[in-house]
C-alpha cells in the first residue's frame, strides 16, 4: 500500500478526480488567507520598528534578531503568495494535481516561516522589556505552542483519522 495524498484519497465524497483537485485546490486558498493575514500584519509591525525614534537604542544581537524575524516574515509572506502566482503561471495548463502539491508544499514551508518569525519577534520583545532569560523561555513557550498546535495535535489527530486507500 502506498502513501496518498490527500488529493487521492477516497473520503467517501463522490467526487471525480477533478472535482477533488478543484476542492482541495479551494480548501488550500482559504487557509493561505488566513495565514497570509497574519503575516501581512506581522511584517506591517516590522516594517515600521527600525523607523522608532528608541530602535538606534536596540543593541546589536537584538538588531540580528530582529533582522532575522523580519527575514523570516519576508521568506513567510513569499511562500504563502508563491501558490496563487503558480496559479496565474499555470492557468489553463491541466497542471492542478501538481498544483496542489506545491501549494501544500509552499502553505507548509510559509507557517513554518511564520512559527520561527513570531517566536523570533517574541525573544525580542522579552529581551527589550524584561531581561534575556525572560526572552528565551518567553520564545521557547511560543515556538512550543506553534508546534503543539500546527504539529503535534493536528498529527494526533490524523492517527485516529487513516487515509483510506480504495484499491486496498
Amino acid at each position: 500500500m502506498g502513501h496518498l495524498d490527500d488529493a487521492d484519497a477516497d473520503d467517501g465524497r463522490h467526487e471525480t478526480p477533478t472535482e477533488r483537485l478543484d476542492r482541495n485546490w479551494d480548501e488550500l486558498l482559504q487557509e493561505l488567507r488566513v495565514a497570509q493575514t497574519g503575516v501581512q500584519i506581522l511584517a506591517g509591525f516590522l516594517l515600521t520598528l527600525p523607523f522608532q525614534q528608541r530602535f538606534t537604542e536596540v543593541d546589536r544581537s537584538n538588531r540580528v534578531v530582529y533582522l532575522v524575524a523580519f527575514s523570516l516574515a519576508i521568506a513567510a509572506t513569499a511562500f504563502l503568495v508563491a501558490p496563487v502566482s503558480a496559479h496565474r503561471l499555470l492557468f489553463r495548463r491541466r497542471a492542478k494535481a501538481s498544483l496542489v502539491r506545491f501549494g501544500d508544499r509552499c502553505a507548509r514551508a510559509g507557517l513554518g516561516c511564520l512559527a520561527l518569525s513570531v517566536s523570533s519577534v517574541t525573544f525580542l520583545i522579552f529581551d527589550v522589556v524584561v531581561s534575556a532569560g525572560a526572552a528565551v523561555a518567553a520564545a521557547v513557550v511560543a515556538f512550543g505552542l506553534f508546534l503543539t498546535n500546527w504539529v503535534a495535535l493536528p498529527l494526533g489527530f490524523r492517527r485516529g483519522h487513516p487515509v483510506h486507500d480504495p484499491r486496498g
